[in-house]
């Protein structure tokens, strides 16, 4: 379902690592590239075992056009000392509140995999606030509601890493790394039982439009399960299938960012028509 993410060299790691611990954004959220004259905000939420790094080139590619937010979860990087939230609406009520204050322009909430499920939530949250949301877009994860048994997060640590390589979004240079493994396993361990817990019931709608992006290949979201997302939006439904599996959106960065930005400019159209 998942992968850990990191970036591809030693270097590129310690670079990326300084940068977000010494940006002005809180712990939860890091701001790659303020970009202050922006109209409108990308809120980036990882997958399980991601961090926020993992979205750093989503940033570069968008500022100063939109500001993109990426979540930082417990139990990683800067993080790792604190314990993981083994919740998805637990990490969705902490994330939520430290949006309040980013509230000064409309939000677009973007999560893949485990990502779109606290997507989800926040969302849920934010409807029952002053936050402005444009819309979610959801990637490679079924529907919430969708009644799927997950016991990823019940093997041991060698069972996981199967299932990462399995997966293909994870460098071979991590799979091979004893030390990284130890020191990361805990936090993706979290997540996987996050995921299996979690549970929506199908009548549960966001009042803002859901655009799902999966990979024709992958076995985790089907093409099927990513229709039934269309039964949680009473703001419309978007679906654009990309070749590739789990992790499509590594192999097509440009294309998919680009289909996040018409997202965006679609929606804030909206909003601005409807405006008073």
């Amino acid at each position: 379902m998942d992968h850990y993410d990191f970036a591809r060299d030693p270097c590129t790691r310690m670079r990326l690592r300084n940068m977000s611990s010494s940006m002005p954004s809180s712990l939860w959220l890091r701001s790659f590239h303020p970009a202050p004259a922006a109209p409108t905000r990308l809120v980036c939420l990882p997958h399980a075992g991601g961090s926020a790094t993992y979205y750093f080139p989503v940033s570069k590619t968008l500022s100063p056009g939109v500001e993109v937010l990426a979540a930082q979860y417990p139990g990683r990087q800067d993080r790792r000392s604190e314990p993981c939230l083994d919740s998805i609406p637990e990490l969705a009520r902490r994330l939520a509140g430290e949006l309040a204050p980013w509230s000064d322009k409309p939000l677009t909430l973007f999560g893949h995999s485990m990502g779109a499920s606290v997507a989800f939530e926040v969302a849920r949250l934010l409807a029952e606030t002053d936050v402005p949301v444009l819309g979610v877009i959801a990637s490679g994860r079924c529907a919430p509601s969708t009644d799927r048994v997950e016991t990823v997060h019940l093997r041991d640590d060698e069972g996981i890493l199967r299932e990462l390589r399995e997966l293909e979004g994870t460098e071979t240079e991590f799979l091979g790394d004893d030390e990284l493994v130890r020191m990361v396993m805990p936090a993706i361990r979290g997540d996987y039982t996050a995921v299996a817990n979690y549970r929506c019931a199908p009548g549960v709608r966001i009042p803002y439009p859901i655009a799902v992006m999966v990979g024709d290949a992958d076995s985790r979201a089907t093409v099927d399960e990513a229709h039934a997302w269309e039964g949680h939006t009473s703001g419309g439904f978007d679906l654009r299938v990309f070749p590739g599996g789990h992790f499509y959106l590594n192999d097509r960065p440009a294309e998919v960012t680009a289909a996040v930005a018409g997202h965006i400019a679609r929606w804030s159209a909206v909003a601005d028509a409807v405006a008073p």
